[in-house]
């Protein structure tokens, strides 16, 4: 998808949405993907069911305190979100709320949070933060890595979960392990090769006798 098709498809929307997308600045070293989290790795959470009052105000109140409360956003109220590489039926676009092993092709983007924003309603219905309003999905991280917020829609109700520090993990690192290794047809090629690149790297600064990380920002 070429840059004015994605600023038609994908930017503009959310924009609309209240996020303000920073292209090509994601920080190196960030992790391709979060799965495989357990009750252990949780550091906040909430969930609605469809039936609340206000439902969608509420989401977007809760979201913004554990946002705020969990450190997802920075100094400038940047973080990650992770959107698809390319942009095809609705459905297509909403990789974050399938299976690990199904994932469609999809990278973290940096956006920054703008004065103006409706994650769960407008964002949701945009299809790439959820299926309509009121049925938002999606995943976010911290440009350091330090929380990973993700978001579901259940046959109930709507469900967040923050993950803290991912990236050191035992139960995502061991999930991950077992996605790179796992040969099927199942599983993304793509998304087998970026775990396997980033496990590597993450065994390269663990054992780097300098003890220096590629944990920088990447962007210019």
């Amino acid at each position: 998808m070429g840059l004015q098709e994605r600023e038609r498809k994908m930017y503009r929307p959310l924009r609309r949405a209240g996020l303000e997308v920073i292209p090509d600045a994601v920080p190196d070293g960030t992790m391709p993907f979060v799965f495989g989290s357990r009750p252990e790795d949780v550091v906040g959470r909430f969930s609605h069911p469809y039936e609340t009052p206000r439902l969608v105000e509420r989401l977007n109140e809760d979201w913004y305190e554990l946002a705020v409360s969990t450190g997802l956003l920075d100094h400038r109220r940047e973080f990650l979100v992770m959107l698809p590489q390319v942009v095809g039926t609705h459905g297509a676009t909403l990789p974050h709320m399938r299976s690990g092993r199904r994932a469609a092709p999809a990278a973290w983007t940096r956006v920054r949070l703008l004065d103006r924003w409706d994650i769960m309603g407008r964002g949701a219905g945009s299809a790439f933060l959820g299926i309509r309003a009121g049925h938002p999905g999606f995943g976010m991280l911290a440009l350091d890595s330090s929380v990973y917020i993700g978001c579901s829609t259940g046959e109930m109700g709507v469900d967040v979960v923050a993950v803290g520090h991912p990236d050191r993990s035992e139960n995502v690192l061991r999930e991950l392990e077992w996605l790179a290794q796992w040969d099927s047809p199942y599983n993304n090629r793509e998304v087998r090769e970026r775990i396997t690149v980033w496990l590597a790297g993450r065994t390269r600064r663990a054992v780097s006798p300098s003890g220096d990380s590629d944990d920088g920002d990447s962007r210019t």
